[in-house]
């Protein structure tokens, strides 16, 4: 059977997820919307190890993780409280949490490939600029040439049940509907099944016919749920229960 990497549970809703792809370290978005309370945490999906968890900013609950690049998290703040504009910049070093730089006028466009791609939400009409991750500087205007930066994240295909032979998926699935990925031989499937009148939503790693790795995710939820786990390079991620992430290396 294959065991996970890592598995964390949080005491808050894990409510985004960010992958530097320069590095392989996942920062986690995490919110307690009792208390009000964001705060963000690091793994290394190489290792499986937890760099940090519990960090948070002056702001809050009006605070966001937006992107990551070459070890750098960069979190947003929101421009108004009851809409989706971005306003202000926090870096940390993604595998630490120490502060790197901040700047309160600064958003982000886009991650290229030369770096993060940002405007001054004062300024209009939007000029792009480019700035160097590990100092928050300006180096030059925006160009063609900064092509958007590729991600190695692979989602799940929404598949009806009646694409697979009879009887090659663990359980009958509830609604007729499966995600499913094949992987370096594994083929994933992630499913919901109608068990003692209650919708539960599971996990399976499939080698051939043998299960090699199976996980309850949700259980007594009322609607069907969207995909449930991602691949990126050799490292499947979910989360269960909302609140834990589960890393393996496939």
């Amino acid at each position: 059977m294959l065991q996970p990497l890592l598995s964390h549970q949080f005491a808050a809703t894990i409510w985004r997820m960010e992958i530097d792809e320069l590095t392989d370290t996942l920062v986690l978005e995490v919110r307690n919307e009792t208390e009000k309370q964001v705060s963000f945490a690091s793994v290394s999906l190489t290792t499986g190890q937890l760099n940090f968890e519990g960090f948070t900013t002056d702001e809050r609950w009006l605070a966001g993780v937006d992107a990551l690049y070459n070890n750098v998290a960069l979190l947003h703040y929101y421009k108004h409280e009851n809409g989706p504009e971005h306003k202000g910049i926090t870096a940390i070093d993604a595998g630490t949490s120490a502060p790197v730089w901040n700047n309160y006028s600064l958003a982000l466009s886009h991650l290229s490939i030369n770096g993060p791609i940002v405007y001054n939400t004062a300024l209009q009409p939007k000029k792009l600029v480019l700035i160097d991750a590990q100092t928050g500087q300006t180096l030059r205007n925006a160009s063609p040439e900064d092509k958007p930066l590729a991600n190695s994240i692979v989602i799940p295909s929404l598949l009806p049940a009646s694409d697979f032979v009879e009887g090659s998926l663990p359980e009958a699935p509830f609604g007729n509907i499966v995600h499913s990925l094949n992987h370096n031989g594994y083929r994933i499937v992630s499913l919901h099944t109608l068990k003692n009148g209650g919708l539960q939503q599971r996990i399976y790693i499939l080698d051939g016919e043998t299960i090699r790795y199976t996980d309850l995710l949700n259980e007594d939820i009322q609607k069907l749920q969207p995909e449930a786990f991602v691949i990126h390079k050799n490292a499947l991620v979910y989360v269960k229960n909302r609140t834990n992430i589960i890393v393996l290396a496939l």
